[in-house]
């Protein structure tokens, strides 16, 4: 078992999946880079509260996640 999934074992959620984990590093990456790299941890923390509002109110976590880091682009093409 890896470090991130010994991380959501801890608090009870579900593992990633490679798929998850490659789409939330992608869009943190290009917050680092169109943004700035302390911003990156905090705007995958406040995706991570959309997915879960989301996931709370019966919506699927995967489309939740997809949802939520089309969003997060859509704020990084903002001018």
């Amino acid at each position: 078992m890896g470090w991130i999934e010994e991380v959501a074992s801890a608090f009870g959620a579900e593992p990633l999946s490679p798929q998850e984990t490659d789409e939330l590093l992608e869009v943190a990456r290009e917050v680092a880079h169109a943004v700035e790299r302390k911003a990156t941890p905090l705007a995958t923390f406040l995706l991570g509260m959309r997915v879960h509002a989301t996931v709370a109110s019966g919506g699927d976590r995967a489309a939740a996640i997809r949802a939520a880091v089309g969003e997060l682009r859509g704020l990084l093409e903002r001018p």
